[in-house]
């Protein structure tokens, strides 16, 4: 373990997991003040440089020193590749009880592809192919869900931020979440400003017709609003 002067520290780069200033990390800057670092971050050396470092685990504990004016934190320097950081990442924070479906989806699909760089090959928007190594089917049983789950968290990637907070926020559901992520960016954003305009979200029956109407080579910003409007629809 050493001392690492906080300005020589730097997040991971695309780190799927949310860091919130909240009161948890009021908290958390609180318990910092008092007794410093109890827990050393994980971090590896940044390519490229001579006394730089990339965190791994702790990004958390690094924004609530960074906010109670610590010059240096305590850290596991770990000399490990881009990837096998990119998985430590991940499973550092995996099994926290509250993951947002954003958080999962993005974890989920930062650790494939880092496995599949590895040489562990696997195809990342679906499930019926076989692979010798099949890394989806790898990271369901660390994270205790099916094969075709992992699929559908990573589907959730193609969604827009907007429609991605909602997820997060409860207001769109799961299913309805995988189906509209089919949807092309432009689609989204027109069924965004239907959402907004009508305080509703689609159910998941209107988000399998868009979808359905995908596959037929039907769908149009008219036909968004046309499914919209046939079914009552939830308060957003």
């Amino acid at each position: 373990m050493t001392n690492i002067s906080i300005n020589k520290l730097h997040e991971f780069r695309d780190h799927p997991y949310q860091v919130l200033d909240n009161e948890e990390m009021n908290s958390l800057i609180e318990s910092v003040q008092q007794q410093g670092i109890m827990t050393p971050l994980i971090v590896r050396p940044l390519e490229d440089t001579t006394d730089e470092f990339e965190i791994i685990s702790g990004h958390r504990r690094f924004r609530a020193a960074q906010k109670a004016g610590l010059s240096e934190v305590p850290a596991f320097i770990r000399p490990v590749s881009r990837d096998e950081a990119a998985i430590m990442v991940v499973d550092s924070n995996l099994h926290r009880e509250h993951l947002l479906p954003s958080e999962k989806a993005f974890a989920y699909k930062l650790k494939m592809e880092a496995m599949n760089r590895q040489g562990n090959r696997s195809d990342l928007t679906s499930s019926q192919v076989a692979t010798k190594f099949d890394s989806a089917t790898e990271i369901g049983k660390q994270a205790n869900e099916s094969r075709d789950t992992v699929y559908r968290y990573i589907r959730l990637t193609n969604l827009i931020p907007e429609l991605l907070e909602l997820m997060d926020e409860g207001k769109i559901a799961f299913s309805v979440g995988v189906e509209l992520s089919y949807l092309d960016e432009d689609l989204q954003y027109s069924l965004l400003e239907i959402i907004e305009r009508n305080d509703c979200t689609p159910s998941y029956s209107q988000a399998f017709r868009m979808h359905k109407a995908i596959r037929e080579r039907l769908i149009s910003p008219e036909l968004v609003e046309q499914i919209m409007s046939e079914e009552k629809t939830q308060p957003a």
